[in-house]
């Protein structure tokens, strides 16, 4: 039972993301609450020294380690973590017997596409990922889900994949904006595309929200909060989801037996700000229930 009240956190890439102080913040105070320290490792994706990473937290003799990937993805684990405590922050193994915490991507999506559908918007495009990552299908899936709720049939035409930055949302937001029927509203795979959006809106002369609703995801608050009018968009669990890894690692470093894996999906709040707006009356007939889907 002899500890030595550190904990690792060893990450891929996310030291260099903008998101990395909410996960690294939501760990640390986890970890002080216990009276533990967190040793903070980057490996900036070279799996070789990932490798020595994770020895040289064993040799130190931490009594566990998070393992933090800079997106929501699927991962194979560094061989070492099945040698003591461990919990995966932002990525999933299925059948590598390790607690997991990802963020709630279906149930996000629903959430921001509720926005839009509350407000009365119909034809909603949705500009998303080209990336083979969980999040560009699970917001897919997140969309059609509400939609079917609202009794809105899902249109393919309304779906374009673009890279996930703001050139691709501006490509991805023009190629709707001109096309035939035209959506009244988009949303936008993360912050950054809904930022192109935003530009192609400029730039075919139409006021947001007033001609077009928008709304993201991530709230990558450097974007978000600095577009005119602000933009509404759904957060990542960033801080929630470091504080759940360390908390169920004190779990595991706690009890006497091992404990089964725990996978956890934490949810991702709506952050509403001014891009969302009714559509012109005249551009659309409602269609379905007009209720909120968090009522249901």
């Amino acid at each position: 039972m002899q500890r030595t009240q550190m904990i690792g956190f060893l990450s891929d890439r996310v030291s260099t993301t903008p998101f990395a102080g909410r996960l690294i913040l939501g760990a640390q105070d986890a970890a002080a609450e216990a009276g533990s320290l967190l040793v903070l490792l980057n490996s900036g994706g070279d799996p070789d020294l990932e490798a020595r990473e994770v020895e040289a937290l064993l040799e130190r003799q931490v009594d566990g380690i998070v393992y933090a990937a800079f997106y929501h993805q699927v991962i194979t684990p560094p061989a070492g973590l099945s040698r003591g405590p461990a919990v995966l922050l932002d990525a999933e193994s299925p059948g590598s017997g390790i607690s997991s915490v990802v963020p709630d991507e279906v149930g996000g999506s629903r959430t921001a596409v509720q926005e839009l559908l509350a407000a009365g918007h119909r034809r909603i495009g949705f500009l998303n990922n080209i990336d083979d990552i969980p999040a560009t299908r699970l917001r897919l899936l997140g969309l059609r889900q509400a939609l079917e709720v609202y009794g809105v049939p899902f249109d393919l035409s309304l779906v374009v994949d673009q890279e996930a930055n703001a050139a691709g949302g501006l490509a991805a937001a023009i190629a709707l904006l001109t096309g035939p029927d035209a959506p009244t509203a988009l949303f936008c795979f993360n912050d950054r595309m809904a930022m192109g959006a935003y530009q192609a809106a400029a730039e075919l002369g139409l006021t947001i929200p007033e001609d077009l609703s928008i709304v993201g995801f991530d709230d990558q608050e450097l974007v978000s909060d600095s577009l005119r009018p602000g933009l509404t968009t759904v957060a990542l669990p960033h801080y929630e989801m470091g504080q759940w890894a360390v908390r169920n690692l004190l779990e595991q470093i706690a009890s006497i037996d091992p404990l089964p894996p725990r996978h956890a999906l934490l949810p991702c709040p709506v952050i509403r700000r001014g891009s969302v707006a009714s559509p012109h009356s005249h551009a659309l007939q409602r269609t379905g229930p007009s209720h909120d889907l968090e009522a249901m």
